[in-house]
């Protein structure tokens, strides 16, 4: 690291996720924005064409994208920093102090700040910092640039500037092929008829399904069971398994 760089530390308590990688992600519909963002983790391009906004409902990928840009940065020897802003709140803008020291800057959930003066004049200086520093910046939201409500108008007019994605969300099919993909990263065998048993007895969530797949991981794994329909509905949804 150059002498002259200031250090950046997250804030106490936000961890990347070891699972959020984009080998772990079923794109579905949403491969252009997987390709864009993985290009941004190391493409030396104009900086304008590193400043993505990926928005969609929640459950459609946008902080497992942001995440796994950090996590690819990392491998480049980048210095990337992921702030989830439901997590930061507390914090206040002084989260941002310092962001243009970073390669990439993943900025998760900011229709949570917009609105807030505080925030809005933070995101607007740290947003001119990283510019000029060639920084590279990533940032999701519940809707598009132009739909939220910011009372900044300089700022607005900065996130204007992004290259924006609309993720959408996955359909049943996909969602039975996004499971198989994170249970045979996992080493699980999940078949057809197992995995539409979940999603017709489960949450449409994604987060919900993946997680009930990690219970059932674990589980598996203690019992030297595989994943049958029997074993679901004992671990799930019986006594000793109720979600």
């Amino acid at each position: 690291m150059n002498p002259e760089q200031k250090p950046v530390q997250l804030p106490l308590g936000i961890r990347l996720r070891d699972d959020a990688t984009f080998a772990n992600y079923y794109a579905g519909a949403n491969a252009a924005a997987q390709g864009y963002i993985e290009r941004a983790c190391h493409a030396q391009d104009a900086w304008v064409d590193s400043f993505i906004w990926l928005w969609g409902k929640p459950g459609s990928g946008r902080s497992h994208l942001l995440q796994a840009a950090c996590l690819r940065a990392e491998e480049q020897g980048l210095r990337a920093q992921y702030l989830p802003l439901q997590e930061c709140l507390d914090y206040g803008p002084g989260v941002l102090d310092g962001v243009e020291y970073c390669d990439l800057l993943a900025l998760d959930d900011v229709q949570l700040v917009a609105g807030q003066p505080g925030w809005e004049q933070g995101l607007f200086h740290a947003f001119n910092r990283l510019r000029d520093a060639g920084k590279r910046l990533l940032i999701s939201a519940d809707c598009s640039p132009r739909e939220l409500v910011i009372d900044l108008p300089d700022l607005h007019s900065r996130f204007n500037l992004a290259l924006v994605f609309h993720l959408q969300e996955l359909d049943d099919d996909e969602k039975l092929r996004a499971l198989q993909l994170r249970a045979s990263r996992r080493g699980l065998y999940l078949s057809d008829e197992v995995g539409r048993f979940l999603l017709g007895r489960l949450t449409r969530s994604m987060d919900a399904l993946f997680a009930a797949l990690e219970q059932l991981d674990q589980a598996s794994l203690q019992a030297q069971r595989k994943l049958t329909i029997p074993f679901v509905k004992d671990v799930l949804f019986g006594d000793n398994g109720r979600l």
